[in-house]
Order: C-alpha cells, then structure tokens, then sequence
C-alpha cells in the first residue's frame, strides 16, 4: 500500500504540476497580451461556472471512491445522473446570464455565460473517469492527458488572443480543455459508459453523497464570494489583479493538495477498518505536506514582487499585496485536505457537512468585518480564517483517529518556523541586491531561499526531511539493483 501511495501521489502531482505548468505559462503570455480588466471579466464568469460545476460533480463522484464495491452499473448511473444534472444546471444559467450581466453592468456577460456554461456536460463525464482513476489509482493515464489536454488549449487560446479576440481567447481555452480532457481521457481509462441509470444505485450513495454535495457546494459558494464581492463593490480590474495573484500561490497548494485528495482518499478507505494505520497515514501526509509546501509559499512570499514584474510587467504590480496574502492562506491546504479526507475515509460525511457550515458562518462574520475597511482587509481576514480552520478540520480526528489539532501543530511548527525564517532571509538578501539585473535577482533570492530551508532542515534533523531522503536513497538503490 505505501509503494501504491507513493507512485499514485507521484502521477497525481506531476499530472496537476504537468498541467498547472501549462497553463501557468499560457496566462503568463495571455497577460502580456490581455488587460486587467479582461482577466477580471472571465474570471467573473469562472466564479459561476465553478458554482455550476460544484453542484453537478460534487458528493456522487466522492461516493464512487469510497464506496467498498463498486462496478460498472454504479458508474454509468453517476455519469447518467451528472449529465442530467448537468442539463437542469445549464438551463438555469442560460436564464440567469441577462440578470447576471445586468447586475454587474457588463454587457458581454450574458453571452459569455451561455457559451461558458457547455462546459458542464464534458465536466460531469470527466469526475466520473477521474473517480474511476483514483478507485484504481492509476494516474498515469490521466497525466498524460491533462498535459494534452492543457497544452493543444493553451496555443488555441493564445492563437485567439494574438489575434485579436480578446476576452474570448480565455472562453476558448477553457471549452477547448475539456473537450480534449475527456476524449483523450476515453483513450487512457478502459471504463466506458453503459446506457444504464440505476435508481436503486443512485439512491443507494444518495446518503453519503448528498452531504458532500451540500459541503462541496457551501465550500465553492464561499470560496468565490470574495470574487463576487470585489466584482461588483470594486471593478473587474481590481477583480483581475486579485485573480492573478491568487493563481500563483494556488499553483502550488493546489498542485500538492489534489494529490493528497485524489491518492488518501481511496487509501485511507482501504484501511477505515484500522484506526491506527489511517492515524499514521495522516500523520505522515500532514507532516510531509507542510514541510514541502509551506517553504514554497514562503519563498513565493518573499519574492512576489520581483517574480511579478518579471514575469508579467509593471501593469500587474497591483496584484502584488494580494499574492502575498493568498500565500499565507494557501499554506494552511494540506492541512485541511488531509482532515477532510481522513473524516471521508471513515464514512463521516455528516460530520464533513457540520464542518463547512461552521467553517462558513465564521467566515461570513469575518467577510462582514474586512467590507467595512478596505479589500486588502478583506481578503487578509480571509487568510486568517483559514487559519483558524486549521483546529476546526482536525477537531473531529482527535476522536475519529486520535490525531487532534494539538498534535498536528506540533508536528506542524518545525516547517512553519523554519519556512518563516527563510522567507524573511529571502526578501533580506532582495533588499540588499537592490536594482540589479531582475532576472539574476530572482534566480539568486530562489537560490538563497533553497540553500537556507535544506541547510536548516539538515542541522535540525527535521524527521520529514530524514523521511524523503532516506525514501529517495532506497528507491535509488533498488533502481541501481
């Protein structure tokens, strides 16, 4: 089971790091050649469509994973029953799209929203194959076809903006990645569906799904509601510049994150039955996620300003202070991805759904707060929040597992503190080079910030550095065998 978690946690982040890298470069040169402005009226648009998708994909898809047995009359049934989900959602926004553009006076909106929304029906089919890739976690597959799928529709879209298209070279990209995503998925997972839609079978992971879908859709709703706020009390620039510096920190968390939730979930289900074994699991992934994410949220912290300009010029430098604070929020991911899935695996779903309505009613409390003074207090209180989040996702192990947030702190810290120190050496040694060349400037604070975490790691004897080293010499000696 270790050398199982180990290789589909190794296809799952290259397969979101292959992608997000893609797609990292994509809008790298999409900013070069889109405004602010632009950005912020289609990622207004990706708040809606990610609410849509959130209803159709979430709770069902989960269930298919941590279900004890599962065969090919439960998937075909999920798949039937998202599309039709999928039908009734894009109804309700093809209706919606003139009081959406009306509501944020912006024209353009209401086609976009209905073109947008196509995406739902190879959506739906797509959660179904991935649910059938992380049952067998076989990532391989699904690598390989989030990188086409990310690269054919990155050149679409900046073919589209080159030419002229504008905001629509973004629509493109995203229609274009899921079609490509879902046929080239058919030619890498043998499951195929059936024209089967079983009631019975639906019904039977109706219990444990409709709190996931609930919690799902809580979470997305409350997530982008800070988009949607900004939009409408702020301007789609100020939207745009937010948008753009939550992509950075979100690349990394994310990338880590989807493979703790895609490889511990159906690795956890498989050891629900003994505690002890799932409390170390956890453990482990709680440990080795924070010490390998949290100095790159450091180090993304510290350097924001120079990697900015660099990569995306001076008229982005206002999404600056909002990269910084979306580092602090994102650092807390693994964390709770890792408690959320250990109360999954245990078949507590009611538990996850008292999880995010306690979650969110603290953060509506917050939220009403930061609108009184500015959108940087706004979206700061949203980074403590999650903080705060971090003893609400682990209160329920501490009985379920015996794995509380007491003792994930602990092992926690050693990471936190040693990432904070290099982040504040890291953006000592910028103040110090001044105005040199910003390529070399960059190259050398990563440098820096590398050397300072790994020597730190070194002299403390820090356990989840012994862990991955001492892991890396054996898989090297057994290769070398």
């Amino acid at each position: 089971m270790k050398q199982k978690i180990i290789k589909g946690m190794l296809w799952k982040i290259l397969e979101s790091g292959g992608a997000q890298g893609v797609q990292f470069v994509v809008t790298v040169i999409l900013a070069r050649l889109l405004t602010p402005a632009e950005y912020g009226v289609v990622g207004l648009i990706m708040i809606f469509i990610t609410i849509a998708n959130a209803l159709v994909q979430n709770g069902f898809s989960t269930a298919l994973v941590q279900r004890s047995q599962a065969d090919e009359t439960d998937f075909s049934s999920v798949c039937c029953f998202e599309l039709l989900l999928s039908a009734a959602v894009y109804a309700l926004l093809y209706l919606a799209a003139p009081y959406i553009a009306g509501y944020y006076r912006i024209e353009i909106l209401e086609e976009i929203v209905r073109v947008m929304g196509i995406v739902l029906f190879p959506g739906a089919v797509i959660s179904v194959q991935t649910a059938y890739v992380s049952r067998k976690m076989e990532f391989r597959g699904l690598f390989l076809s989030t990188l086409f799928a990310s690269a054919v529709s990155g050149v679409f879209s900046i073919w589209m903006a080159a030419a002229g298209y504008g905001v629509w070279a973004m629509v493109g990209q995203q229609i274009s990645y899921y079609v490509l995503l879902m046929i080239s998925l058919f030619a890498a997972v043998p499951w195929r569906p059936r024209p089967v839609c079983s009631p019975a079978r639906i019904g039977s992971m109706f219990s444990f799904g409709w709190k996931l879908l609930c919690a799902g859709l809580i979470d997305t709703v409350f997530t982008n509601l800070y988009g949607l706020i900004i939009g409408k009390l702020y301007n789609e620039e100020q939207l745009g510049a937010f948008n753009r510096g939550e992509q950075f920190p979100k690349l990394i968390a994310s990338n880590l994150g989807a493979a703790i939730q895609a490889v511990l979930l159906p690795a956890f289900s498989s050891r629900q039955s003994d505690t002890a074994a799932v409390r170390r699991m956890v453990r482990r992934a709680v440990r080795l996620s924070s010490f390998v994410v949290m100095p790159m949220l450091a180090g993304l912290f510290a350097v924001a300003d120079t990697l900015v300009f660099l990569l995306l010029g001076e008229q982005w430098m206002v999404c600056v202070p909002f990269l910084r604070i979306m580092c602090v929020y994102y650092c807390f991911w693994p964390i709770h991805i890792t408690n959320l899935q250990a109360v999954n695996a245990m078949g507590r779903s009611d538990i996850f759904l008292k999880l995010e309505i306690i979650k969110k009613a603290t953060c509506m409390l917050l939220l009403l707060i930061g609108l009184r003074y500015s959108v940087y207090v706004m979206v700061a209180l949203r980074a403590f929040h999650d903080f705060l989040c971090t003893f609400i996702d682990a209160a329920p192990n501490r009985k379920l597992i015996g794995y509380g947030a007491a003792r994930q702190w602990k092992d926690v810290l050693p990471s936190l503190g040693l990432s904070a120190a290099m982040c504040a050496a890291v953006m000592a040694a910028g103040a110090w080079m001044g105005e040199m060349n910003i390529l070399l400037k960059l190259f050398l604070q990563v440098l820096a910030g590398a050397v300072f975490y790994i020597l730190g790691a070194w002299l403390f004897q820090m356990e989840s550095f012994r862990y991955l080293l001492n892991t890396a010499l054996r898989t090297s000696a057994v290769k070398a065998e």
